[in-house]
């Protein structure tokens, strides 16, 4: 094997200590945009506030990420389901010519749990709706190009159907992600139901189950 030379062994000692360093500092400030998310909501969300929280000086924020809007859409980028948990299902999925129902299944049952357990995926959700911003509508479109994929692959088994698959997907994913957000920020029931409790959430997912099982393709 052949040996490095110790004058390389030190430069290479030097450079990757700043290199993991910088990495270190940029998560941390990604981070913080989380933590300023959860304590402030979106109004708080400052250069000046998530440079406290992540404790540096505000100058890294603009020489890592140059402005506001991309710290915030790398934040985004980072807690999207899609792009984070569900990544590599979905790459397996549009691999593939047509997906069963008991993929989409599966996908719309991870991409549920997801929801209920991540506070700030919830708040990112609710700031979606609430403003037109154009980080936010790059992430929905975003969104939506990897959706319409998986609904072109997922409709071909409804060709010979009646049924409008999509408006039926369009009513199960938003009543999943509002129900999602209203067990969280309300607390109350909805429909008699709690979310916050396992059985009910189970009585939702076997709700999902059920309906698209009975869909006929």
């Amino acid at each position: 094997m052949k040996k490095i030379p110790k004058t390389d062994q030190k430069t290479r000692k030097v450079t990757s200590g700043p290199v993991r360093e910088k990495a270190r500092t940029m998560n941390k400030i990604v981070n913080a945009v989380g933590k300023v998310l959860k304590k402030h909501g979106y109004p708080g969300l400052s250069i000046a506030n998530i440079a406290t929280e992540a404790k540096v000086d505000r100058k890294l924020i603009y020489t890592y990420f140059e402005n506001l809007d991309n710290l915030v859409e790398t934040f985004i980028q980072k807690r999207d389901y899609w792009k984070t948990k569900a990544k590599s299902t979905i790459s397996t999925l549009l691999n593939q010519d047509v997906i069963s129902q008991n993929e989409m299944q599966n996908l719309l049952i991870g991409q549920f749990d997801t929801v209920m357990k991540d506070e700030i995926l919830q708040r990112i959700l609710q700031w979606e709706l609430s403003e037109d911003k154009d980080i936010l509508r790059k992430l929905a479109n975003s969104r939506e190009e990897i959706g319409e994929q998986l609904i072109q692959r997922y409709e071909k088994s409804f060709i010979e159907s009646n049924v409008d698959i999509r408006a039926v997907l369009a009513l199960q994913t938003a009543g999943l992600y509002y129900l999602a957000m209203h067990a969280h920020t309300n607390g109350s029931t909805f429909c008699g139901l709690d979310l916050n409790l396992d059985v009910d959430r189970e009585r939702i997912i076997n709700a999902l189950k059920m309906i698209l099982n009975k869909t006929p393709s």
